[in-house]
């Protein structure tokens, strides 16, 4: 296979929308998640996400990548506001769906209602859940960092409340992401779905 070289000056010197796709295709498939969130005013909104990564477990912690404040940010707006939101796995019965919810509508628009997804509040959680997502999580914010290099922000929230089906849940402890639809991403616009070549056991040295 031959090997293509691009330099730091060659990277800068892409044009804008190639240099993203190839910047953000780098760190290979990503999940993919709905991020749902409401405004202290009931109104709802609903975001597709690749930067969700695992924090920590004691306490349960997950995080994401939000982009700079530059341009309005609804998902952010809506967290700092009421410090709850969700975390919906996409699966391939949604992922249209949940790539167009990546439009800019604007803030009295509701993507839940724009793109066919479908509002599940619960548990009396603030935030809605999407209810079509099989694996769905309820989060409190507890802090965001402030990413001073490019300006992004770093969301760090603690698991409240988790759902799942029954069957996905081995006896190891592990979800079967896969039984349960769940699918990856590359770059800004692929979908995939993923096969387990095979679990391997806890290494030792």
């Amino acid at each position: 296979m031959m090997l293509t070289h691009l330099d730091n000056c060659q990277i800068g010197d892409l044009e804008d929308r190639k240099r993203i796709a190839l910047i953000n295709s780098l760190s290979g498939f990503k999940s993919l998640n709905l991020i749902g969130t409401v405004n202290k005013h009931g109104q709802n909104n609903v975001a597709i996400f690749n930067s969700v990564v695992h924090i920590g477990a004691n306490p349960p912690l997950m995080g994401f990548i939000s982009r700079p404040d530059s341009v309005e940010k609804h998902t952010i707006e809506n967290i700092r506001e009421t410090a709850y939101y969700t975390i919906n796995h996409v699966n391939k019965e949604i992922f249209e769906n949940a790539h167009q919810t990546s439009a800019r509508y604007k803030r009295d628009e509701s993507e839940f209602e724009a793109t066919g997804l479908t509002t599940d509040y619960k548990f009396f959680f603030p935030a809605p859940f999407v209810r079509e997502s099989n694996i769905q999580i309820g989060l409190e914010l507890k802090e965001i960092i402030s990413v001073k290099t490019n300006n992004t922000l770093l969301v760090i929230g603690e698991i409240k409340h988790l759902l799942f089906p029954s069957e996905v849940w081995g006896e190891s402890g592990v979800l079967d992401i896969e039984k349960a639809g769940s699918i990856a991403g590359s770059s800004l616009d692929g979908y995939h779905t993923t096969q387990l070549m095979k679990r391997m056991k806890y290494a030792k040295a």
